[in-house]
Parts: structure tokens; sequence; C-alpha cells
């Protein structure tokens, strides 16, 4: 979880591969409506987001349900949403990093919809998670992998 441009989906496929499972990119689950939205660089509300957090509760209640352990990339960046998200099988990770950083990778990204003029409404959601696994992005996405394989212990 975290903001857009933290990382989420190089860390999550490169952690999906590392420990040999799926990988599913919560953005391929936003409905057509909230991805034009966002492209033309308008925040969500959490009434946008509600049937994007719905068909993601709806996928990890499937993962959970049949025993089969994932990787989902996905902002979750308020505590309601998480709610939403939570079940005993599931571990939130921070992709946590300072506004410049995140901002100069948004800036270099090329192809996706989420833009960098949306970054500071992300980082005004954004309520710090407790229970998280927090990684700050400040080094290499495989290191980042390391340091989430060695807090998950696996």
């Amino acid at each position: 979880m975290g903001v857009s441009g933290s990382g989420k989906t190089t860390v999550g496929k490169l952690l999906a591969a590392a420990l040999g499972w799926p990988f599913y990119e919560g953005d391929a689950y936003h409905p057509a409506a909230n991805v034009e939205k966002m492209s033309r660089g308008e925040p969500l509300t959490d009434a946008d987001r509600e049937p994007w957090l719905a068909a993601l509760a709806t996928l990890i209640r499937g993962l959970a349900a049949d025993g089969r352990p994932a990787v989902l990339a996905c902002s979750a960046l308020k505590e309601a949403y998480r709610e939403e998200l939570r079940a005993p099988e599931v571990v939130f990770v921070w992709l946590r990093g300072d506004e410049a950083t995140i901002r100069a990778r948004l800036l270099a990204r090329h192809g996706h919809f989420m833009k960098a003029d949306l970054l500071a409404s992300q980082l005004a959601t954004l309520e710090e998670p407790k229970d998280a696994i927090a990684v700050d992005v400040d080094a290499p996405p495989e290191a980042l992998v390391a340091r989430i394989r060695a807090a998950l212990g696996v």
C-alpha cells in the first residue's frame, strides 16, 4: 500500500516472483469512470472508491477461502479502506517515501493514468497505518523486497 509512485507495482511484482505467488494490480479493478477521472487530474472521492474496494475485498476473500497466497498492490490510503480489505491472512506493507522522491518518480513515469498533480491529494488522504510493515522507498526495489521478506519471515 502507499501513494501512487511509491513503487507498489514494481516492488509487488518482484515480491510475488520471489515468493512464487500471483501478483494482482489493484488499479486494474478500478471502474472505467475512476480511471477517466484520475486521467483528468481529478482526485477520487470515497464514493468513487466504493466499487473498487468492494472488488478488491471480493478478490481477497476468494483467495483466502481457497488458501491461495498472493501479492496485491493498492493504495489503501485510509484506515477505513484497509478495514474493508482486512482479513486474518492479510498483511499490509506500507511503501512510504517523502513527497520529493515520489513526485520525481511520478514525473518520470509515462503511460500511467495517475498524474503527479494528484500526489498532494493522496498525501493529504493518507492515514498512516499503525499495523503495517513500513518500508522506506529509499533503496532499490530488490532491497525493498529483501526488507519485506525479512519482516514477513519468508
